[in-house]
């Protein structure tokens, strides 16, 4: 869990320069064009991925942002064979634009309801 943990810590260093050097078209790419790993995988693998990313924000200098802790979640989740998909959505009154992560359309680090409290803006 400990090295699970580092690597979603360092997920979230890199996701945070993309972000603090107003880059959002490479994070966007890069979450994109993460690879889904050819091996299979346990189902408590999303569980654990989960865990490490939550432990890896409480540890983190700074918030961690939904975009931030969702990009670094799909990608160690793919690492790991888990064919997850960014969602990111927005709702209009009070203006709120949110990201979550989704494995065979549910959702896996937010609560289960989420996509109902926003218009889909995009899957990547």
């Amino acid at each position: 869990m400990l090295v699970l943990t580092l690597r979603a810590y360092s997920l979230l260093i890199a996701i945070d320069f993309y972000l603090v050097c107003g880059d959002f078209e490479r994070l966007y790419r890069r979450v994109r064009n993460t690879p889904v790993g050819s091996k299979n995988s346990a189902p408590e693998v999303i569980e654990t991925v989960c865990s490490a990313i939550n432990m890896a924000c409480i540890w983190y200098p700074k918030e961690v942002l939904c975009l931030q802790r969702s990009a670094a979640t799909v990608c160690l989740l793919r690492r790991y064979s888990i064919p997850a998909q960014m969602i990111i959505g927005a709702r209009r009154m009070p203006f709120k634009a949110h990201a979550w992560v989704e494995v065979t359309g549910n959702v896996v680090n937010d609560k289960p309801y989420t996509p109902q409290m926003y218009t889909l803006l995009d899957r990547c």
